[in-house]
């Protein structure tokens, strides 16, 4: 109890390590001198371009330059005949400021080459470094300030984190993002005595939340429900959490604020495609082609569950083994008098878990490792924290969390420098239709990361390639 305590209690300094912990992420994250693009996140980083270079959000101009875009299903033509990203217009919105400043100001011409990977990687680091920072910060009130450090280092450098989410601008950036907004604003004590703090975390105080900090992590919910839908089933849960801690009355201006970003957002596919959704219905109709798999849902749900664990290569307990010690977490939330919060949070996780289970293509197509259940661990970190607490009380355990840590930042810096230079997703055959190889240990694509050479493609952001047009 007392050492909970003293975790809760303000944190002198606090604000000068979360800055020290942001600043060297965005290094850590920019080190391999690259953007790690996808087949979809391409679009993306072109909205951004011409955004910033002719204020427009169609790719009218990249589809003439590059007629072959044309045949990806990433660049949609909308009911006015115009090519767009078939992708949100959130992570745009949050490269759009920092891009416009760097055309305007010179500092970067958005004709060179690589200028789009250049915005991509800078906003997408920013925004991930900036997530982690956040449950650090979320987690002062929950934990020591150590054990809140600890955490937020598995979450950076121990998971897909770095290798993928910050390594191009997509969906998962702003998930990750928006959800620790919302932790960070919502996982909070009450402004009372030493010894009632702890009690309002666990049953949260209807004082212990501000009309802004409300509306603040309402907007997180809406920013990550915007960029990827799919994650609607762990916004509900957390919202659950909200209304139960603070009340239906309160919850009325967050409850608004998430259903007016949704019904903006839903508004705008509508105008653009016709749809509620977009043209994310038009993407799912690769499947049969593309995947091989007839549907966008699996029959066989247990399969993906499992694969999406302990797949050899795409099994998140295979390459961030860190992550179980939230599941240590589960038990101890049970009897622990801050384990109301955590409990719903667990919930949420455990919900969109079930829902990613029942995608029929849980491999996630052309990845390093885990791709989906990434938008499952910024709930996840309060769990952890309070595993890492109880786990380093024994000497045993707290050898066990060193190992598993060590073992999840090399998978993740190693996908960092080497992916996809080690060629898994294709060599010898396409993934995408060769499904048994999701279960191949001998060639597993971790065994095949840490033995290939580093990609070619490394330092190529520090070149002038990535600023100026040699034009």
């Amino acid at each position: 109890m007392t050492s909970a305590l003293r975790g809760i209690a303000r944190s002198p300094g606090a604000g000068r390590r979360a800055a020290w912990l942001f600043l060297t992420l965005v290094v850590i994250y920019n080190a391999n001198g690259r953007e790690i693009g996808t087949y979809d996140s391409q679009p993306t980083k072109f909205t951004i371009r011409e955004l910033a270079v002719a204020g427009t959000l169609t790719l009218d101009r990249v589809v003439a330059q590059q007629p072959m875009f044309a045949e990806r299903a990433g660049f949609a033509v909308d009911r006015g005949g115009h090519y767009r990203s078939a992708y949100s217009m959130m992570p745009v919105l949050a490269a759009a400021i920092p891009a416009i400043v760097l055309q305007r100001t010179g500092l970067v011409d958005f004709d060179a080459p690589l200028a789009p990977n250049l915005i991509a990687a800078l906003t997408a680091s920013g925004l991930t470094a900036g997530a982690v920072t956040l449950v650090y910060l979320a987690l002062l009130r929950l934990v020591t300030p150590a054990i809140a450090l600890w955490t937020a280092i598995g979450l950076g450098l121990g998971t897909n984190c770095w290798t993928l989410v910050s390594q191009t601008l997509w969906q998962h950036e702003s998930v990750a993002f928006g959800l620790a907004l919302a932790l960070w604003a919502w996982l909070r004590p009450s402004r009372r005595s030493e010894d009632r703090r702890l009690h309002s975390v666990s049953n949260g105080s209807r004082s212990s939340i501000g009309t802004g900090l409300l509306a603040l992590g309402a907007a997180g919910l809406g920013m990550a429900g915007t960029a990827r839908p799919q994650v609607a089933p762990l916004i509900a849960c957390m919202l659950g959490w909200l209304i139960v801690r603070i009340g239906v009355r309160r919850a009325i201006l967050p409850l608004a604020v998430v259903a007016g970003i949704a019904v903006l957002a839903v508004s705008v596919n509508v105008a653009w495609f016709g749809h509620p959704l977009g043209a994310l219905p038009r993407l799912q109709e690769g499947h049969p082609t593309v995947h091989l798999m007839p549907g966008s849902f699996s029959a066989t749900p247990w399969i993906g569950a499992a694969g999406l664990l302990f797949s050899p290569s795409r099994g998140l307990l295979v390459f961030s083994p860190v992550v179980a010690i939230a599941i240590a977490g589960i038990w101890i939330a049970r009897r622990d008098a801050r384990g109301a919060a955590p409990g719903w949070l667990a919930a949420a996780a455990g919900v969109q878990f079930v829902a990613y289970s029942l995608f029929s293509v849980w491999w996630a197509g052309h990845t390093y490792g885990p791709r989906y259940l990434l938008d499952l661990l910024v709930p996840l970190t309060p769990l952890a924290a309070l595993g890492v607490e109880r786990l380093a009380q024994a000497a045993w355990s707290k050898a066990l969390m060193a190992i598993l840590l060590a073992w999840s930042i090399a998978v993740a810096g190693a996908g960092a420098f080497v992916y996809p230079h080690e060629a898994w997703n294709s060599d010898p055959t396409e993934i995408d239709r060769d499904h048994a190889r999701l279960w191949d240990v001998a060639d597993s694509q971790i065994v095949r990361t840490l033995t290939s050479d580093a990609s070619p493609q490394n330092f190529q952001l520090f070149t002038t390639a990535s600023v100026r047009d040699p034009r």
